[in-house]
């Protein structure tokens, strides 16, 4: 993950708060036992420390989407030439948390959705913002949110966020908990802890 100096401090404000964001005016049916949402929005270490903090959530993998299994290494899609994208697979219970509302926190305070292919400090079509929806309702639910804020004008740019297909493979052991594991490492504390902060802050009912 490679800083750019000359941008900290803009993207390090943004990452301090939530944005204020309605909720979705459609959401996917709960359905029995445990579901799966899949998102991409830039470093997975800050992505899966959000969710990893969300009721109702089980658990959160990082991985890459969107590629294939072959080049689904940390080394090769970090060329940016594989088509994969950094994404985290959200393992939750629907009785506890709803996909419209990991959707809001995504969109809100887990990464800058107006961003197009890249999340500051790190850039690249590996960093892209997407969705991976796990069923036609999922789609359905997450393009309608997409127009709702759009049409609301949620944010002071048109959201890049796409909607894409395509497999999720885990990421290598070092990356899964990386927040929890290296609590001190240079990375989490300038860009991770603060967008944890801004989401217990901006969801405190959601947070646990």
């Amino acid at each position: 993950m490679v800083a750019i100096a000359a941008t900290f401090a803009m993207s390090q404000a943004n990452a301090e708060r939530a944005v204020p964001i309605p909720a979705a005016r459609a959401d996917v049916a709960p359905a029995p036992g445990l579901q799966s949402a899949i998102f991409a929005g830039g470093c997975f270490w800050g992505m899966e420390a959000v969710f990893e903090h969300v009721k109702g959530v089980r658990s959160v993998t990082a991985g890459y989407a969107g590629g294939t299994r072959a080049t689904a290494s940390y080394a090769q899609v970090s060329t940016e030439t594989t088509r994969h994208a950094e994404a985290i697979r959200i393992a939750y219970d629907p009785r506890q948390v709803s996909y419209a509302t990991l959707l809001r926190v995504y969109f809100s305070v887990a990464h800058d959705p107006t961003q197009v292919n890249g999340q500051m400090p790190d850039m690249g079509p590996s960093y892209r913002s997407a969705i991976f929806a796990q069923s036609p309702e999922q789609a359905r639910v997450a393009r309608a949110y997409i127009a709702q804020l759009d049409a609301t004008r949620a944010f002071r740019k048109p959201i890049a966020t796409k909607l894409e297909q395509g497999q999720f493979f885990p990421a290598e052991a070092y990356h899964q908990d990386f927040f929890d594991r290296n609590p001190d490492h240079p990375y989490i504390r300038m860009w991770d802890k603060p967008k944890l902060a801004a989401f217990r802050a901006g969801f405190p009912s959601l947070a646990r």
